[in-house]
């Protein structure tokens, strides 16, 4: 019976290791990503971020498969991505980019680092109080994700030049910063419950996805990360003019039946 019981505790313990095992492998690619912008390697810094993205993945996915969701993997997890996806993006675009606009460079930096640790601050007070169909804010690994495209996007195919890049990226990078720390809504895709008879579509959209990801990678990844940082402001806006027609509409109702009683 002991035997049994200290089976079955091991078996518990290496379940509750696999996802902080995969958040360790976040935060290693987070710091050879650093590594390899100290050797001025940004392809390499920009695809170990795009490798720690599918880690920070995998580690949630594997919390809740094996139902080990804890206080510790939580800010774990959170500690990890501030390296990942604030501290490592952050250091790749000034080294990449920016070094040579002084302090209004580093200052931008600072704020989408900052941003990121406010934003994932945030999003660990909020847990379980707000909406689960939607994040509050752009997510950070989305925003270093676009970072670390636009990296390897330019160096094969766009090639901006000396003095069109750091404008540019400059005012991504600001508004990225923004974007983190606003109130906008981003749909959480773990939250989507597929209806029935549409699991066929959502099949041929995810094959096409990973036909173009596969047939150009730079191109395919950056219109992915980007169309999701637009997707929460469409949204809103569409929002907008939703509820202003709603309130319209009642007011063209109660002109009509003035008319009506005269």
């Amino acid at each position: 019976m002991k035997l049994r019981t200290t089976l079955r505790e091991r078996r518990r313990q290496v379940i509750y290791l696999v996802p902080n095992l995969f958040t360790t492998g976040n935060l290693f690619c987070g710091l050879y990503a650093i590594f390899a912008v100290f050797s001025a390697n940004y392809m390499k810094a920009a695809v170990a971020i795009l490798v720690a993205l599918i880690f920070d993945m995998l580690d949630g996915s594997a919390a809740r498969w094996t139902k080990t969701t804890s206080r510790f993997g939580v800010e774990y997890d959170s500690l990890a991505d501030l390296v990942s996806f604030g501290v490592a993006p952050g250091v790749l675009i000034y080294a990449w980019a920016l070094s040579g606009y002084g302090f209004l460079a580093e200052a931008v930096v600072f704020a989408f680092v900052g941003c990121g640790a406010l934003r994932l601050a945030r999003y660990n007070v909020m847990t379980g109080t707000v909406d689960n169909r939607y994040f509050q804010g752009l997510p950070i690994p989305a925003a270093a994700s676009i970072l670390a495209t636009l990296v390897l996007m330019d160096h094969h195919i766009l090639r901006l030049g000396l003095e069109v890049t750091p404008p540019v990226t400059l005012g991504v990078v600001f508004a990225l910063a923004f974007l983190m720390v606003s109130t906008i809504k981003y749909t959480k895709f773990k939250g989507m419950k597929l209806v029935a008879g549409e699991g066929f579509m959502y099949l041929v959209w995810a094959l096409l996805i990973i036909m173009l990801v596969a047939a150009a990678p730079q191109i395919a990844l950056l219109v992915l990360f980007a169309g999701y940082a637009l997707s929460g402001i469409v949204m809103m806006v569409v929002g907008w003019a939703r509820r202003g027609l709603r309130k319209g509409a009642p007011a063209e109702r109660a002109s009509g039946e003035a008319k009506d009683t005269e």
